[in-house]
């Protein structure tokens, strides 16, 4: 399961590499093990997070499937966590409204400064549900959150596509959850310092696999 949230390889991949080393298992049996402990080793790591800056950058993205497009919504603090990502099927007011209620419910203390496009729908949002929060919405202002998506992009690709909303959502909670643990800004610190914290995380990772 690490080896399919963490880096670019499909159900099929692992499978060659685990008979590489021996170990027998199908595809399948993978696919289903994903699905049915990933949420829950999420659910584990999100618990254990120490919190978010206070700083929010939200952006959203259209995704088409199955011939029909929607929207992923996507926040990161101004550490390049990933604090939410959220599917819909609009982004208006009603939806940007939903998306806030979300993030507020998963943040300690109201955010004192939130980041965004033009887009309507977030003064909407952040009138009714936290007017005090600074907005910034100023040219490329945004562009971290934007380019947060990248790695959503490679695994969509990488999947030919979401094929469900159900899916898409369920995966890529999943994987924000273990991208936040194995992504800390490698080129921000010392080689030696970015070993510490890899050790870190996979300690992190075994206590969120054993309960």
């Amino acid at each position: 399961m690490w080896l399919y949230y963490r880096f670019n390889l499909s159900h099929r991949d692992i499978e060659d590499f685990l008979a590489e080393r021996g170990i027998t298992v199908s595809r399948e049996s993978i696919r289903l093990w994903c699905n049915m402990f990933g949420p829950r080793y999420a659910r584990r790591l999100k618990r254990r997070h120490q919190g978010y800056g206070d700083t929010l950058f939200i952006d959203e993205v259209f995704v088409k499937i199955q011939g029909k497009q929607h929207y992923l919504w996507r926040t990161i603090d101004q550490d390049g966590e990933v604090v939410d990502v959220f599917l819909q099927t609009r982004r208006d007011g009603k939806a940007a409204k939903r998306f806030f209620r979300r993030l507020l419910s998963r943040l300690r203390d109201e955010p004192r400064k939130t980041v965004t496009d033009k887009l309507r729908s977030y003064r909407v949002a952040r009138r009714e549900l936290i007017p005090e929060t600074i907005q910034d919405s100023s040219q490329y202002a945004n562009n971290r959150a934007e380019l947060s998506h990248q790695p959503t992009r490679v695994r969509e690709r990488g999947m030919r596509r979401f094929k469900s909303s159900h899916q898409a959502q369920c995966f890529l909670a999943v994987h924000s959850a273990v991208y936040n643990l194995f992504n800390p800004g490698r080129h921000l610190v010392s080689a030696e310092h970015y070993r510490i914290l890899r050790q870190g995380a996979f300690v992190s990772w075994e206590k969120a696999t054993t309960g």
